[in-house]
């Protein structure tokens, strides 16, 4: 258990102190992998269970080898803990969500409006000219809190370094593929019931944990009576927990792709403006010292239980 503690604590360190590695970084050249899998197997005019059969193999040809190999890799004396720590450091993205959201606030504290539409583009999927930019990046980085943070940290205490490159992988795909168009809906079916299925626990304790170190009755309301509105069953209890939290109003109309999107309402109070893009980033900073005491917390107490044990 203190070995546990101490990868954690190690990777959240390298994270916060260097962030994402600018280049070569392995999520990114498994999404060019990905994309070329998915040229080859995709047959948008083959039938609907061709396609999601299709989709299935190159999920387990993306993920099976790749998550057996970094078990086998976490195994091995010596290096293996150092490779743990590697391995949870390259699978959180706590400071790049600080670093991507920033330039928005900062943005729209110089009355940019344009350039913020621009930097919160880069996290959203929305036509461009149609970003409200202050509400987009906090929906991101709320959702992606659990996406970039707690969700792998979760599968890291569960399963160990295999358990986090499982996650990170299963949830790139599902960003890759996930979208209900006529190219991915039957193709990145299985890989967004993946994602799903490993979102499902530590997406609610992300809502959890935004409820606990912000507006706690407002956030487990909003995460009760709006999360299962949303269109991604994760999502939903995080975002609505997180929006409630703030005591912000989320969710609403977006335009994707030409077409305006009724989505659900989330939280309660007032639509975002800029300086609530540190308060979001804060709530994610606050629940990620939650599950740090956490798991301190358990790690002395098995440690202690154990020498009262032996002696």
């Amino acid at each position: 258990m203190l070995l546990l503690w101490l990868s954690t604590v190690s990777a959240v360190l390298l994270d916060g102190r260097w962030g994402e590695p600018g280049r070569f970084h392995p999520l990114v050249g498994f999404g060019r992998l990905a994309d070329w899998f998915e040229a080859r197997l995709n047959r948008p005019r083959a039938s609907r269970r061709f396609r999601q059969a299709r989709g299935g193999l190159a999920v387990v040809l993306l993920v099976v080898p790749a998550t057996a190999l970094t078990f086998w890799l976490a195994g091995l004396p010596i290096i293996g803990p150092l490779f743990g720590i590697l391995v949870l450091y390259l699978a959180l993205g706590h400071r790049s969500l600080a670093e991507h959201a920033r330039p928005v606030a900062e943005a729209l504290a110089h009355g940019d409006a344009a350039a913020a539409r621009q930097q919160a583009g880069m996290l959203v999927s929305r036509d461009l000219e149609a970003i409200d930019p202050a509400p987009a990046t906090i929906e991101s980085v709320l959702e992606n809190g659990h996406d970039a943070v707690f969700g792998a940290l979760f599968w890291f205490v569960l399963l160990g370094p295999a358990g986090a490159v499982l996650f990170r992988l299963g949830n790139t795909l599902d960003a890759l593929w996930g979208y209900r168009t006529s190219r991915y809906r039957d193709f990145g079916r299985i890989a967004a019931r993946l994602d799903d299925l490993l979102g499902y626990l530590p997406a609610r304790l992300t809502a959890l944990s935004y409820a606990l170190v912000g507006n706690t009755r407002q956030a487990l309301r909003c995460w009760r009576t709006q999360g299962g509105r949303w269109k991604s069953p994760n999502a939903g209890p995080v975002m609505a927990a997180g929006a409630g939290a703030l005591g912000l109003q989320l969710g609403g109309l977006a335009r994707y792709q030409g077409q305006w999107q009724r989505r659900a309402d989330l939280g309660e109070g007032r639509r975002p403006a800029g300086p609530d893009i540190e308060r979001a980033l804060g709530l994610v900073r606050r629940s990620l010292l939650l599950w740090l005491a956490a798991l301190t917390f358990a790690t002395l107490l098995v440690e202690v239980g154990g020498h009262v044990g032996n002696a």
